[in-house]
């Protein structure tokens, strides 16, 4: 690729940092709004600590805050296979239609097409079809009206690998904002796990516009970069629906000056996905594998809220891009020094 005068993308070796395994937060904080709040002003790189509390005195009134209102389901479910009873953990990612559902399974060697896999009396499925990514694709057979139930009462939360525990009770509700309205996801949109009721209240109160977009987050924001050549990266497709009365608010906001504030990288890969000319965005909903890294100019995000994310990550791309590499690992070393918690139950940022 041929990129004259123009920024060349750094190295995916550029974003190597070590974070101290004791900083990778195992647990949330028991109060969501709590945790700290670093503020990293990226026209001067200027560094505040706060707590994520204190955030609603960065807002003005008419500002508009963007969440992503997926679900995330308990997507872990475990069954046995017919005849030999063998364990089989099975991770469901995306209902591709009625019953059909793409999943992995684990041991993936031990699956094959034409097993059947038992997960109770009443719920088994039949493994119809293997997917390019190692998955299969399976068809449900039960006899209630609805698999959702099932799920709901008996899968488990599909925590992130780093997450070294098993899943408990209260990570259904902890690993969810509490705005989550469309099931989809298979991993939170964790940089709205901050957000209280009571939070979300007072910025109305202010006189900031609330408004949500939808992403679903598969597992590829798990997967990681494997090439130096970050323009040689491809992204998993995700489904996302940005509403028209969302796409008005951001429009008008756009046209008064006001600050779009962006909570996650899900939601600012959706609002990015549907820029058109100049600076609006237009009511749509498909699928989006849209990869952003440096450099990149964004349209639509004028202030970004965002967690502490894993090193040589897509998020951290994306965080790097909104503000500038050297920024973020000075950020990222500051937050080490402060002993921030670190990835999807940790700490939160804001970049102004």
């Amino acid at each position: 690729m041929f990129f004259g005068t123009v920024e060349r993308p750094p190295r995916l070796s550029e974003f190597e940092l070590e974070i101290p395994e004791k900083l990778i937060a195992q647990h949330p904080e028991k109060k969501r709004d709590e945790c700290k709040l670093m503020v990293l002003n990226k026209s001067d790189g200027k560094i505040e600590h706060k707590k994520f509390k204190n955030i609603i005195d960065y807002f003005n009134k008419g500002d508009v805050l963007v969440l992503n209102n997926t679900k995330v389901f308990p997507a872990r479910l475990y069954a046995n296979k017919d005849k030999s009873e063998a364990k089989v953990e099975v991770f469901l990612l995306r209902e591709l239609e009625n019953d059909l559902w793409e999943a992995m399974v684990k041991p993936a060697r031990k699956v094959r097409i034409g097993n059947k896999l038992l997960f109770n009396k009443e719920i088994s499925c039949d493994v119809i079809d293997n997917t390019v990514s190692g998955g299969r694709v399976l068809r449900f057979e039960y006899k209630s009206k609805s698999l959702y139930p099932f799920i709901d009462k008996y899968g488990l939360s599909p925590l992130p690998p780093y997450i070294k525990r098993e899943p408990i009770a209260s990570d259904k509700n902890n690993y969810q904002t509490v705005y989550a309205d469309q099931r989809g996801s298979v991993a939170a949109p964790t940089a709205g796990i901050h957000f209280t009721k009571s939070l979300l209240n007072r910025l109305e109160k202010k006189g900031v516009i609330i408004t949500y977009v939808t992403l679903h987050i598969g597992l590829g924001t798990f997967r990681p970069i494997l090439v130096e050549d970050l323009t040689r990266h491809h992204m998993d497709s995700e489904s996302y629906d940005v509403p028209q009365d969302t796409a008005d608010k951001i429009n008008a906001a756009k046209k008064k000056k006001k600050s779009v504030w962006v909570v996650g990288t899900s939601t600012a890969r959706a609002l990015e996905t549907v820029v058109v000319s100049g600076f609006q965005i237009t009511r749509k909903r498909g699928w989006t594998d849209k990869f952003i890294f440096p450099p990149y100019k964004f349209k639509m995000c004028d202030r970004l809220i965002t967690n502490f994310h894993m090193p040589k990550s897509t998020l951290m791309m994306m965080v790097s891009a909104f503000s500038n590499k050297d920024q973020i690992l000075k950020a990222y070393k500051e937050a080490i020094k402060k002993k921030y918690r670190f990835y999807s139950y940790g700490d939160s940022m804001l970049i102004l």
